[in-house]
């Protein structure tokens, strides 16, 4: 069974997530962050954090660059791209972080797409 179109659905969730969590972790500012900035820093984030975590293997990147990665785009850039205070970031740290699993275990339990939970088998 062909399952290649899994992942751009995947990323485009990911997007989606990544762009809520920093509408709500940004939304008692003065003034809004701009939307193009936004979701600039969730397609990187998100789409873009993905690409190398699956490719960075196949192109022989050793496993702590493609774990890496992805892991600081997703702690420093919206930070530094944002100029988050400390309770911002905070926040959002807590977020991404939760956000990841609760996404692969919804489409692990609801879409039966086990090969997004690499650590733990999902019944």
């Amino acid at each position: 069974m062909n399952t290649a179109y899994r992942f751009p659905i995947f990323m485009l969730v990911s997007l989606v997530v990544v762009a809520g969590i920093l509408t709500f972790v940004l939304r008692g500012r003065a003034r809004a962050p701009e939307r193009g900035r936004l979701w600039l820093v969730a397609l990187i984030v998100g789409p873009g954090g993905m690409l190398v975590a699956k490719y960075g293997a196949t192109i022989g990147l050793r496993w702590w660059l493609y774990y890496t990665i992805p892991l600081l785009l997703t702690l420093v850039v919206p930070v530094v791209a944002f100029r988050m205070k400390p309770r911002e970031a905070v926040r959002y740290l807590l977020l991404a972080f939760l956000s990841a699993p609760a996404v692969h275990v919804l489409f692990s339990l609801t879409l039966d797409w086990r090969e997004y939970m690499p650590f733990l088998p999902v019944p």
